[in-house]
């Protein structure tokens, strides 16, 4: 999956999408000043260092194609590792259908269906959160705007990027709140 950016240039956003399809306008912007550019990871809001002597990585390796023969089914995708568990817990694995390892994936799976939504939207805040860190930290309302995007509150954290710049305001909003 190609990694997406936001470039700012001060408080300005001059561009956004694919890294490495952008890379040549960002290595030009550099040219002409470096100090005012910040690039942000879309999906994690974390400022990426960039030079122009490294470019993106378009192909990274297979660990798989690295990495010494592993314990397992590998070809599977199956890694073994040790669980400690309390005797009840095995007593109650060994019952279950398909035994202990099929039992625990089924659990896992469960849990990680059910979790979903909320790791999504925890993972949506703390994006918001870093960009806003960057961009916005010294605007007014910042501390409001972040006890909003923590709240869930799409119309008080509105309320209180209102007067930040457009291009930093939208791209907050866009992060904090993708449905609204």
């Amino acid at each position: 999956m190609a990694q997406s950016v936001f470039v700012f240039r001060k408080s300005t956003r001059i561009m956004s999408g694919g890294l490495a399809e952008l890379w040549p306008q960002i290595c030009i912007e550099l040219a002409y000043d470096a100090g005012d550019l910040l690039v942000f990871d879309e999906e994690t809001g974390s400022v990426i260092d960039i030079s122009p002597k490294h470019p993106p990585v378009s192909h990274v390796a297979d660990p798989a194609d690295t990495a010494p023969p592993r314990r397992g089914r590998p070809k599977l995708g199956v890694v073994s590792r040790e669980v400690t568990l309390l005797p009840r817990h095995w007593d109650w694995l060994s019952k279950q259908r398909g035994g202990a390892s099929a039992a625990l994936r089924r659990l896992v799976d469960d849990a990680r269906k059910a979790q979903e939504s909320s790791d999504q939207t925890r993972q949506r805040q703390e994006a918001a959160h870093k960009f806003m860190t960057a961009m916005a930290g010294d605007l007014p309302n910042f501390e409001e705007a972040l006890r909003s995007l923590y709240r869930g509150d799409a119309q008080s954290f509105d309320q209180f990027v209102r007067k930040w710049p457009d291009d930093i305001r939208s791209t907050a909003t866009q992060m904090a709140f993708p449905e609204g």
